[in-house]
Order: structure tokens, then C-alpha cells, then sequence
């Protein structure tokens, strides 16, 4: 099987990010498995690792469960080429892998290693990161960011490292110091950071999509994965229906069709939501089955 390009899976990165239906996820997981070998080059250059990482926490379970074994092998073939280049552990005289002593070296250079594939236990320690400010809190809120960044990512260790600092270096300035405040939005950032059902955050501000100076300024609401932000907004739009059910009687009309079961008795309401200049919003509510749906 031969090596592809990577602007082919660079390609297929971004079809797996707009695929609109489970259907077409499922196919292009589906090709990626069985017609694409990769290597650790391949998969820093085209992102295709941090793609389908992604779809791990997907909350549909055929999409979820695909794309973990595709990781699974990716990360078995990168390990395997890793050892075909001389790569694999040589036992030591205490029964220990070498690559051990290569890496409590690496820890005490700070200089990073680079992990063999994607693994939900990656962090500082094992990468061989160490804080170089001089610092010592500074040092240890950017392990933990990197902690919280690395831990289910392929990403070589030294973009995280950069991606880290950079945070780490953007919250200090505008906290100017290590304050209280510094030392809380750090605890904030990890928390979100390391979600486990928001990959898409990590993976967002790993490939650069999110600038890391942007960061510290986000609110919890801001780094909230797309599922939640969903969920949150029906929430608000339900209690605004709600608050509209509560005041004068609404207008009945059969200028609108319910989408879900194609009848014309509907209620609707308008409202200002937002400035002066901008349409008002029309909010509908069909009496047959008690579907709502909203339109400016």
C-alpha cells in the first residue's frame, strides 16, 4: 500500500470537519482505514491524526468507535517504522527499556521528546517537558497546560511545548504576574483544557486555529465544546418561548410550515432581539405537534 500525499490527506481533514451526516463521516473513516498508510511525517504535515482524533468523543458510537480504530493502527504503524529506523527500546542491565535513560535525559535538559503516537496518558513528565522560565510557578502552570493539551493529541511534543508557553506567557502578561488571578484562569484553562468531550478546543489551539494570545481572554462559554454551546442555546431559546407562552396570546396564522409534520396551524410572535437597526426575530410554535423554530 502506498504512501499518499499529504495535501490528499489534508484534503480528506477537512471533508471529515464538514461532513454534514453521519453517512459521509462513516465513508471517508471507512477509506481512511482501509486504503491509506501513514507515517509520523505524514501525520504532522497533514493533520489528518488531530482529525480523526477528534471524532474519538463523537457522540454518534459507529463514528466514535472507527475512528479509535483507526488511531489504534496509525499509532501501531508509527511505532513500527520507529523501529525499523533502529528505533525500538534496547533492555538495559537492570531490566529497564533504554529509551528510559533517553528520556529522564531529556528531562533534565528540558529538552522535549517526541511520542510515538497518540496516547491518552501523554503529559510533561513522559514527554520529557520542563519548565525554563526560572520560575518555579510559572514553570509548573505551563506543564500543566501541557499536561491538558498533549494528553489524547499526536502533535509533536515541541508544537504542544510552543502552544503552552505561548499560553503560559499571554496569561502572566495580562495578569501581569503571578497573581491570584493568573494562578485561577491557569485552573480554569486546565480544567477546559483536558476535557475529554471537547477535543476539538485542543486540537483548535494545537494546529493554530485559536491564537494562543487569545486564550487567557475566554470565558468558560467561550471554550465550550460545539455539543454544549448547542445544547446551551436550545436551552435559552425554549426559555425564551416559554417566556413568550406566558404573555399575550399569540398570533395564529397558516403562513408557515411545520417541518416536522408539514401542517400549516401554526402560533407565531415577533420580537426585538437585538439592536434597533436589525429585523426583528419571528418566533413560531406549530399547535399540532409542538414544534418551535425561530427566523429573523
Amino acid at each position: 500500500m502506498p504512501f499518499p500525499e499529504a495535501a490528499e490527506l489534508r484534503k480528506l481533514a477537512k471533508q471529515l470537519q464538514s461532513a454534514p451526516n453521519q453517512s459521509e463521516l462513516l465513508g471517508i473513516l471507512k477509506k481512511l482505514k482501509s486504503e491509506y498508510q501513514v507515517s509520523e511525517t505524514l501525520l504532522r504535515e497533514s493533520k489528518i491524526g488531530l482529525a480523526v482524533g477528534k471524532l474519538r468523543t463523537h457522540n454518534l458510537k459507529d463514528v466514535s468507535d472507527l475512528a479509535k480504530e483507526i488511531v489504534k493502527k496509525w499509532k501501531h504503524a508509527v511505532e513500527k517504522e520507529k523501529q525499523g529506523h533502529g528505533g525500538a527500546p534496547k533492555p538495559t542491565t537492570n531490566g529497564k527499556a533504554a529509551d528510559t535513560d533517553k528520556r529522564s535525559s531529556s528531562v533534565k535538559s528540558g529538552t522535549p521528546s517526541t511520542p510515538t503516537g497518540t496516547s491518552l496518558s501523554r503529559s510533561a513528565k513522559t514527554d520529557g517537558i520542563k519548565g525554563t522560565t526560572g520560575d518555579a510557578t510559572r514553570d509548573k502552570c505551563m506543564e500543566l497546560l501541557y499536561d491538558a493539551l498533549s494528553f489524547d493529541s499526536g502533535a509533536p511534543a515541541e508544537l504542544i511545548l510552543r502552544r503552552a508557553q505561548g499560553i503560559e506567557e499571554a496569561t502572566y502578561e495580562h495578569f501581569e504576574g503571578t497573581t491570584a488571578d493568573y494562578k485561577s484562569k491557569i485552573r480554569s484553562l486546565f480544567v477546559n483544557l483536558k476535557d475529554k468531550n471537547n477535543p476539538g478546543l485542543r486540537g483548535n489551539i494545537v494546529g493554530g486555529e485559536i491564537p494562543v494570545h487569545k486564550v487567557p481572554t475566554m470565558s468558560s462559554q467561550d471554550m465550550a465544546s460545539e455539543e454544549r454551546k448547542a445544547a446551551d442555546s436550545k436551552i435559552e431559546d425554549a426559555n425564551f418561548f416559554n417566556s413568550l407562552a406566558a404573555q399575550e396570546q399569540q398570533a395564529e396564522t397558516d403562513a408557515f410550515q411545520c417541518s416536522r409534520c408539514k401542517q400549516r396551524k401554526c402560533r407565531y410572535r415577533q420580537a426585538q432581539t437585538r439592536s434597533a437597526d436589525e429585523p426583528m426575530t419571528t418566533f413560531v410554535t406549530c399547535t399540532v405537534c409542538g414544534n418551535r423554530w425561530k427566523f429573523s
